[in-house]
């Protein structure tokens, strides 16, 4: 499947006293060996190839497509395999990630590393966005925020964010209404959290 959206179409999410998150925002990601002007979504510091494996979504599933030597839960994979919640993937020597869905009402997906590999930039998680990005205070969220009181969900039309969240929601310092848009570099706040979007796709 094609990437709708292009190569390198990624946005960094900081989530004040949470964490950083790399969100893919492309309908494929392909990870790989981090190594300068690598021209994949997800570098990976590891025994890697270049272009190890590619994942994409096709309708409401998530196919991957080994590269080079992939195992599925402990299984070598040598054609496209479909991803199941819960699904441990092994890239080269030792590189494991866990593939998740969280939410049931989203596409939106995630991939949490087993391994102590990092990804460039390091992030404490990795966003394949679909339709919608839940953070909020539970299990079920794509981004878990213990503390927060509810939910900011960022969602997309088209290749444009919008969000809708908390009452007293604020993007770039203004008051913000449900479906507000936001730009791949704002800043947005409420009563008890405090979230920043990064643009990485010139870098």
């Amino acid at each position: 499947m094609e990437n709708k959206t292009g190569v390198g179409s990624r946005i960094l999410l900081w989530v004040d006293a949470v964490g950083g998150y790399l969100v893919c925002l492309g309908d494929e990601a392909v990870l790989g060996q981090a190594i300068p002007d690598a021209d994949i979504e997800i570098p990976i510091f590891g025994d890697l190839s270049r272009r190890h494996l590619r994942i994409f979504r096709d309708g409401e599933c998530y196919l991957l497509e080994p590269m080079q030597k992939v195992l599925v839960n402990g299984k070598v994979v040598h054609t496209v395999t479909s991803l199941q919640e819960g699904a441990e993937v092994e890239l080269g020597q030792g590189v494991r990630l866990r593939f998740r869905r969280p939410h049931a009402l989203s596409l939106t997906a995630r991939l949490d590393f087993i391994s102590q590999h990092r990804v460039s930039p390091t992030v404490d998680g990795i966003l394949l966005m679909s339709d919608s990005l839940v953070m909020g205070p539970r299990n079920s969220s794509h981004i878990v925020c213990r503390d927060w009181e509810a939910d900011l969900v960022l969602f997309r039309q088209g290749t444009d964010l919008f969000c809708r969240g908390p009452e007293h929601l604020e993007i770039d310092g203004r008051k913000s209404f449900d479906g507000s848009p936001i730009r791949h570099n704002s800043h947005l706040t409420g009563t008890n959290f405090a979230v920043s979007l990064e643009d990485l796709r010139t870098h």
